[in-house]
């Protein structure tokens, strides 16, 4: 049986870490992987998250199984985290997911059951995973338009016009903010007029947030995300807990699906415990719990609000510093488009060959299609990074 397998596609993003850990030079800087990571290069555990271990150590009593929605407490904190009081709790089904992706997968395979033929709109570039689960499902997909390689911003023309092609039924995924790849995020008028669009024609919007804190702030990153969901008669909206949380290994995310009839929400949740029982049966818990236990505890929740915006204004802060460096070296603002994307990633915008050169002459590792991990840099790297850029030619 195992002769007929076939080799897969070899990861770009684990390749360049392999590539990165070989080089000897003492300069070099890792851009590629997708996590934040502090000024010392560390992914490091939040207090509240150290906290809330140490408490759950001393009183939990069991390991049994949760049931297969998760903690209550978890699915109930995390919604108001994301929704806020947008939506009544009673339209809304949540389940507890092995992380962010987890709750992608879930609501793709939930697209399938509900309408088979439904085709999913997809921003063009998105974060890979979305494609690569996608195609494994067999479920048709249409790029949209979104990132101007010009402005380096939101090609708010394009998308729409894209998305007016869509058919009633089909669903169209959409990133909550921090856009992944790219940082270019849309305005509060460009999701009302996606609202209207979307309303108009019938289509069913599907939300990943993955980076609620990590933009303008925890309620504005979640504004657009509680428009769509408030004002459209179904949505669904996968939620992480890896970034805002740091508790990327504990795989702890979230699926909801809204529906602005009440009546609908049994069944909803019935079909997402069910969707739940095939794919891993119980979520994972250890995540979950620490997460409603920050969220539902004062002090917990205020310390965690307080790094969290530590990590924000730190990433905006390098934002700054790499733009303005460039203004320095360029003697033009053509980089200012770095400190308006938001988030941890930004696209520069330039070819793989410009991206390879930088990896070769200065050890500047970054993501074939040029995107970049702004939270791998410090204030040291930054002025690296700003030369090679110019250097390359880019």
């Amino acid at each position: 049986m195992f002769e007929t397998l076939k080799p897969q596609p070899a990861d770009k993003i684990l390749a360049l870490i392999q590539q990165y850990r070989d080089d000897p030079r003492d300069n070099k800087v890792d851009l590629g992987v997708g996590v934040y990571k502090d000024a010392s290069g560390v992914t490091p555990v939040m207090r509240a998250v150290k906290a809330a271990e140490k408490q759950l150590w001393e009183e939990q009593t069991t390991k049994a199984y949760t049931g297969l929605a998760g903690d209550p407490t978890f699915g109930d904190t995390m919604v108001k985290l994301v929704l806020g009081d947008s939506v009544a709790r009673d339209k809304i089904a949540a389940v507890a997911t092995p992380g962010g992706t987890g709750a992608v997968r879930q609501a793709f395979e939930l697209v399938t059951r509900a309408n088979p033929s439904a085709r999913v709109f997809v921003s063009n570039p998105t974060w890979p995973n979305h494609l690569s689960i996608l195609k494994y499902l067999n479920i048709e997909t249409v790029g949209y338009r979104y990132f101007d390689a010009e402005t380096r911003a939101v090609d708010f023309a394009g998308m729409m016009e894209d998305l007016n092609t869509a058919k009633s039924g089909d669903v169209v995924l959409l990133h909550g903010c921090c856009h992944n790849p790219t940082g270019a995020n849309l305005n509060m008028a460009q999701w009302q007029e996606i609202v209207d669009l979307l309303n108009a024609k019938g289509l069913i919007p599907m939300i990943d947030i993955a980076y609620q804190g990590f933009g303008d702030g925890l309620e504005e990153d979640a504004a657009g995300v509680r428009l769509v969901a408030s004002s459209t008669p179904e949505c669904l909206v996968a939620a992480s807990c890896s970034k805002n949380f740091g508790i990327y290994r504990e795989r702890t995310g979230l699926l909801m699906a809204i529906s602005q009839n009440a009546s609908a929400q049994a069944l909803n949740q019935q079909t997402l415990a069910f969707l739940n029982r095939q794919n891993y049966s119980f979520p994972p818990d250890h995540g979950a719990r620490i997460v409603g236990m920050i969220l539902s505890d004062d002090t917990l929740r205020a310390d965690w609000k307080s790094e969290l915006e530590e990590v924000r204004l730190g990433m905006l802060e390098l934002r700054h510093q790499l733009a303005t460096e460039l203004q320095r070296l360029t003697g033009s603002d053509r980089f200012g488009f770095l400190a308006q994307h938001r988030g941890m990633f930004s696209l520069l915008g330039t070819t793989p060959d410009l991206v390879e050169k930088m990896r070769v002459d200065a050890g500047i590792y970054m993501v074939g299609d040029s995107r970049m991990n702004i939270a791998g840099l410090n204030t040291k790297t930054v002025p690296l990074l700003a030369q090679a850029i110019v250097d390359a030619g880019v």
